[in-house]
């Protein structure tokens, strides 16, 4: 009978996947972490997310009320997106409020116009306490100039206009499942990687694959197969019980689902490549953890895992919108509450491309068979 590497590439599969599910830590890090989370912040809420208040192009900035915004801790002011996509966003929540200040005219209100959205009604009211607040305090600096109240007539300082439209709810749990199964598949894809080829290596398992017919590609395929299906199993699972648990918005039902998969399949990919280089670098499995932290640590804080990139400084927004994470988080996000298709998050898809270039390209000159 003729030698068969397609069916060692699904031999080696089948007994890489029976190792994986019976291992604590693959159980833990792909599955129990990520649920543990989406439990606890879908039920405390996203008291760390800021309110994104979109700012209508010529608006005033140098009257009080957008100073305060400013100066504010909650209020992150977004200035640089077209009024179209503003209040597309608006819609669909990712954008809470849109503000249009008009020029000041000594001795008339200040004109500002507030655009509110039902998709985002907790931080709209965040949003109207603090203006509130600033209206108040501006009333009262007036007042101290008045000389006469013989009239008893308080002039008004704000000619305030709100509107609200209608939008589907934007709830935390959209927010940090995507996150959290970005998570899964990091840990998978790195830390499943490099533990297991360093294992197969220093154990000589590998070197006795040489002594048999199976060509190498057969090795690596067979492990990322296992790897592949284990974490797809872990991912539908995780959006399945956010769905009807949580309410995780699924846009589009079952084609969301197969889209978040199709997503799933390239981050996993991508970051297998970074757990083929550590397994290269790593002299021991005890080495192992301290370098693949270095990979994982960063982008699990700062790619809107737990909280929104938003919220972050100028300077640390920068490196965040570099890292692989962050775009596949946010291609997740798209997908699932926006109904975009894969076609709809070709930006994201090229930035994880470029990554998946670069790693692979170092990974072919750091692994090591023996």
């Amino acid at each position: 009978m003729k030698y068969s590497n397609l069916r060692a590439t699904l031999a080696i599969a089948k007994a890489s996947f029976r190792s994986i599910i019976r291992s604590p830590s693959a159980v833990v890090f792909s599955l129990a972490f990520p649920l543990i989370f989406i439990v606890v912040f879908a039920n405390i809420g996203g008291s760390g997310v800021s309110v994104d208040v979109g700012v209508v192009k010529g608006c005033d900035t140098l009257n009080p009320v957008y100073i305060a915004l400013k100066n504010s801790n909650v209020i992150h002011l977004i200035k640089d997106q077209p009024a179209d996509e503003m209040n597309k966003n608006l819609a669909k929540g990712s954008i809470d409020a849109i503000v249009d200040i008009k020029p000041y005219t000594p001795g008339k209100a200040l004109g500002l116009n507030v655009q509110y959205s039902k998709a985002s009604a907790g931080k709209g009211g965040i949003l109207k306490s603090l203006l509130n607040n600033v209206f108040y305090h501006m009333q009262s600096e007036l007042l101290k100039k008045i000389q006469s109240f013989s009239a008893l007539q308080i002039p008004k300082v704000v000619d305030l206009q709100e509107t609200t439209i209608s939008g589907r709810e934007y709830k935390y749990i959209d927010f940090i499942l995507p996150g959290q199964l970005g998570f899964s598949l990091l840990s998978s894809g790195v830390f499943g990687t490099a533990f297991v080829f360093i294992s197969l290596r220093l154990t000589l398992v590998i070197k006795r694959f040489f002594a048999t017919p199976v060509k190498k590609y057969s090795i690596v395929l067979g492990e990322a197969l296992a790897r592949l299906v284990f974490s797809l199993l872990g991912a539908t699972f995780i959006i399945l019980v956010g769905h009807f648990m949580f309410g995780f918005t699924l846009i589009h039902g079952v084609v969301t689902v197969l889209n978040m998969l199709a997503l799933s399949t390239i981050g996993l990919i991508i970051f297998m490549g970074f757990g083929f280089v550590i397994s290269g670098l790593a002299k021991n499995e005890s080495s192992v953890p301290p370098i693949a932290n270095i990979v994982t640590l960063p982008q699990f804080l700062l790619s809107g895992t737990f909280f929104s990139v938003t919220a972050f400084p100028k300077w640390l927004q920068h490196l965040s919108n570099a890292l692989p994470l962050t775009h596949l988080n946010n291609a997740m996000r798209k997908v699932a509450f926006e109904g975009a298709g894969i076609g709809d998050v070709t930006h994201q898809l090229l930035i994880l491309l470029i990554w998946g270039i670069i790693v692979y390209s170092v990974a072919v000159k750091t692994f090591k068979w023996e």
